[in-house]
C-alpha cells in the first residue's frame, strides 16, 4: 500500500482520535492550573501548579490511589483464573454449549448500573443470600458493614468482569492446534502437562489482552461504587480514583483540582500499562 492511500484510510481516525482524546486532556491539563468552582466557571483564576501540589499532598487522593491499587492487584488475576477454568468447562461441553455461554455473558451485557443495582438487592438485608445464610446456617451477617464492603466491592468486580475473561478465552481455546495436542497425548502427557506446555503458552497474548483492558477498566471503576456505598461516608476507605474525582468535582464543588486529579489518574494509568505495552511489542516482534 502506498503512503498517499494509507494516510487516506488512517488520516481521519488520527483525526478522529486527536478530537477525542488529545484535546480533552490538553484542556484538562490548563484548566488544572486554574482555580474554578460552581461561583466562577466563567472567570477562573491563574494558581499555577497549585492544584497538582494539593493532590499530591492530599491524604485522599493516595487513599483512593492505595485501594484502586488494590482492587486491581486483586480482581484482575482472579477473573483470569476464574475465566481459564469456566472457558475450559466450556470447551469440553457440547449440549447446551450456547444456552451456557449466553447465561456466562449476563453480568457483562445487563447495564453497569442496573447489574450493579440488582447485585446490590440480593445482598441487601432483606436480599436472598442473606435469607438463605439465616434459614439454611443460622447465621445473620450484614454485608454492608465497613469491614464486609471491601469484599463485596471485589467480589462485584470479578462477577461483573469476569466473563470477558471467559469469552476470550474460550475463543482462544478453539484456535489451539490440535497436533501438538496428539503428540502430547501420543507421548503420555497427562491433561495438566499439555494446559501446561502447549494450551497456555498459545493463550498467552490473550491473557496480556485481557490484563490490559482489565487494568484500564479496574483503573477508572466508578458505577459500582457509587451504586454499592450509596455516597455513604463511613465507606470513605474504598474510594476509587475515579469515584474520589467525582467527589472532589461535584461535592468539593473544585472543578480546578478535580482536572488536575484527572490529569495525574492519566499519567498513573500509563506508568501501569508501560510493562504490558513494552510485553506486548516484543510478542509481536518474536511472531513477525
Amino acid at each position: 500500500m502506498s503512503r498517499k492511500h494509507f494516510s487516506f484510510f488512517v488520516g481521519p481516525s488520527i483525526v478522529i482520535m486527536l478530537l477525542l482524546m488529545v484535546a480533552p486532556l490538553l484542556a484538562a491539563v490548563w484548566l488544572g492550573f486554574q482555580l474554578i468552582t460552581f461561583r466562577n466557571v466563567t472567570s477562573p483564576e491563574w494558581v499555577g501548579l497549585e492544584n497538582y501540589l494539593f493532590m499530591l499532598g492530599d491524604p485522599g487522593f493516595w487513599n483512593a490511589l492505595r485501594f484502586t491499587l488494590i482492587y486491581i492487584v486483586v480482581t484482575v488475576p482472579l477473573q483470569m483464573i476464574i475465566g481459564l477454568g469456566v472457558a475450559l468447562l466450556l470447551d469440553q461441553v457440547s449440549t447446551f454449549r450456547g444456552l451456557y455461554i449466553a447465561a456466562t455473558l449476563l453480568p457483562f451485557i445487563v447495564t453497569p448500573i442496573v447489574g450493579t443495582l440488582v447485585f446490590r438487592q440480593t445482598f441487601d438485608r432483606y436480599g436472598i443470600y442473606p435469607f438463605i445464610l439465616e434459614q439454611v446456617f443460622g447465621l445473620d451477617i450484614n454485608f454492608f458493614t465497613t469491614d464486609n464492603i471491601t469484599w463485596l466491592v471485589i467480589f462485584h468486580a470479578i462477577w461483573y468482569v469476569t466473563p470477558f475473561a471467559i469469552i476470550t478465552l474460550f475463543a482462544g481455546l478453539q484456535t489451539v492446534p490440535q497436533e501438538p495436542l496428539e503428540a502430547a497425548k501420543v507421548d503420555g502427557a497427562g491433561w495438566l502437562m499439555r494446559l501446561r506446555h502447549v494450551v497456555l503458552p498459545h493463550l498467552r497474548s490473550l491473557f496480556l489482552f485481557i490484563a490490559l483492558i482489565s487494568v484500564m477498566d479496574a483503573y477508572r471503576v466508578f458505577d459500582s461504587i457509587f451504586v454499592l456505598t450509596k455516597q455513604n461516608p463511613i465507606y470513605s476507605h474504598i474510594e476509587t480514583l475515579m469515584y474520589y474525582n467525582y467527589l472532589v468535582a461535584v461535592e468539593f464543588q473544585r472543578l480546578g483540582r478535580a482536572n488536575a486529579m484527572s490529569v495525574l489518574t492519566v499519567l498513573g494509568i500509563f506508568i501501569i500499562l508501560i510493562p504490558f505495552l513494552i510485553i506486548s511489542y516484543r510478542e509481536q516482534v518474536e511472531e513477525r
